[in-house]
């Protein structure tokens, strides 16, 4: 995971030079509908989904070559502070569609991402290739970026707000794409896909090679991509929408379709795979280093199980990398969230953490057997991706085979949840025992807020049971109340005596009558002695 860190880094910086280089206001003309001359492009080929996917089978059975180093001499020298020289023309964005619904601008190679990739419009059955030129960027007269030759590529690409101001979506470097979500403000990062991901051995990194944008008369924007890599090679078709709720509040809606073809056995892979970061949150506060609260893209991983179980994962910064794995049979979803939307609970005014996307992913047809992983590695500091999460497929995909993977992608605020489950929204961890008594070692004292309709009409004496499972260890007092003057919202409590470095996973929910109320919350805790 260390290389996403160096990505991480790299891709934030880029992206935050190529916002800037558009706070220009639009010219007169631009803003009178003055048509754009957009990019050159090379001649037509035929094309369709299954065309690119007859590619991909066939470059998975020849040894994977990557590719050609051109102009790298040239590329090292656009290091971050010659990239923020290099701005996209405005009258250049690319029109994918006719009547400018989704315009693109296109992202310039550099030093941090120097592996060119080819990207094409697609219209009535035909792909014309867009032709890198010197001339669809401004620089400085004696910039290295001047000397690059004509259709050595782009790093990727981002698709814009219609007027041009800030952009929504942004493919750049190997397979990572992100959103901006649902309040304009991105976070955490997808995927296509992951490979050996949180093993000893080092990770591999599948990258798209190549874009294919589709025109429509409506509806979403189309994308096809190439995927190659030492163990794998694939196509994959997006079909994009942002919708805006009555808040003007966004929903960003992918539906994903992967075709794989495996060049080796491959035992470790992750479909639908996210990076995120966790530095420290309300369970974590002995780790803050900063004088901010909180600081996490991401505050836990969510489950809706095969069987039907809603389950809550609050994440963690572990003294060690820790991989956790949630077995289940065709899972309904999964996802990172943000459930703390609370801007005092951050007090950031200058990168809005309580803004970060939430991520939730709804397979499509059936995924069989596996794992939802969640890989949690130690940081100190918040320019980490340190946590990952994806589904592993049982078994091995073996060289020479075929698989498809359907499922939607959203980014949004929060993932539909039924009214008959409540929700957990807060997780809370301190001395253990009771305030003005000698605090007895190594208990731990654990306190979860969940809220949500079951709540409604019951009190504390109508029979709520808390229902604690730990992995190892000894409970000690736990209760459970409706939070005074808090509608539909209750709180569970307990403590925890455990010893020793081994983690201990424990598991809690509240119930009536044998009928759960809440999703299950899942913690994992680290006893410090």
């Amino acid at each position: 995971m260390r290389t996403d860190y160096t990505r991480r880094q790299i891709t934030g910086s880029l992206l935050a030079a190529a916002v800037a280089a558009l706070a220009a206001p639009l010219s007169r003309t631009a803003r009178a509908g003055q048509a754009v001359q957009g990019p050159d492009l090379g001649p037509p080929k035929a094309f369709s989904f299954d065309l690119l996917a007859k590619r991909a089978a066939d470059l998975a059975r020849v040894a994977f070559a990557p590719p050609t180093a051109i102009a790298s001499d040239v590329l090292d020298q656009i290091d971050y502070d010659a990239y923020q020289m290099v701005k996209y023309r405005r009258d250049r964005t690319l029109q994918v569609e006719r009547d400018g619904r989704h315009p693109v601008q296109l992202f310039h190679m550099g030093k941090g991402f120097n592996q060119p990739v080819h990207i094409h419009v697609v219209d009535d059955g035909e792909a014309r290739e867009v032709v890198y030129t010197s001339s669809l960027f401004d620089s400085p007269t004696d910039h290295p970026a001047r000397k690059l030759p004509d259709g050595i590529g782009f790093a990727g690409f981002r698709v814009m707000a219609e007027n041009l101001e800030t952009d929504w979506l942004a493919f750049l470097g190997a397979s990572y794409f992100r959103a901006s979500g649902p309040f304009n403000q991105y976070g955490l990062s997808a995927r296509a896909l992951a490979i050996d991901t949180g093993l000893a051995t080092p990770e591999e990194f599948p990258r798209f090679s190549e874009f294919y944008l589709s025109a429509s008369a409506s509806g979403p924007l189309i994308v096809h991509a190439l995927l190659d890599s030492p163990s794998v090679a694939g196509a994959y078709r997006f079909a994009i929408e942002r919708l805006a709720d009555q808040r003007d509040v966004f929903r960003i809606v992918m539906d994903i379709e992967a075709r794989l073809f495996a060049r080796t056995d491959i035992t470790h892979l992750g479909i639908a795979p996210f990076s995120s970061m966790f530095w420290y949150g309300e369970s974590s506060r002995k780790q803050a280093a900063d004088w901010r609260p909180e600081i996490h893209d991401s505050d836990g991983l969510a489950l809706h199980l095969g069987n039907g179980e809603r389950v809550w994962r609050p994440l963690n910064n572990p003294p060690t990398v820790m991989t956790n794995a949630f077995r289940d049979r065709n899972p309904r979803g999964f996802g990172l969230l943000q459930r703390d939307r609370d801007f005092v609970h951050y007090l950031d005014d200058g990168v809005f953490y309580e803004r970060r996307a939430s991520t939730w992913v709804e397979p499509q047809g059936d995924w069989g057997d596996g794992a939802v992983h969640l890989l949690e590695i130690p940081t100190d500091d918040e320019i980490h991706d340190n946590i990952a999460a994806f589904w592993r497929p049982d078994g091995t995909f073996k060289a020479g085979e075929q698989r498809t993977y359907r499922y939607k992608l959203s980014w949004l605020d929060d993932i539909a949840f039924p009214e008959t489950v409540a929700r957990a929204t807060a997780t809370w961890t301190g001395l253990g025992g009771r305030p003005g008594h000698k605090r007895p070692a190594g208990v731990r004292k654990f306190v979860i807020d969940f809220q949500g309709q079951p709540f409604a009409g019951l009190g504390r004496n109508d029979g709520v049971e808390l229902v604690v499972t730990p992995s190892r260890g000894t409970l000690g007092a736990a209760y459970n109340h409706p939070v005074v003057d808090q509608r539909e919202r209750w709180r569970a409590v307990f403590d925890l005596e455990a010893h020793g470095p081994e983690p201990v996973d424990i598991r809690a929910f509240l119930r009536l009558n044998g009928r759960a109320l809440t999703e299950t919350w899942v913690y994992q805790y680290f006893p410090e002695d």
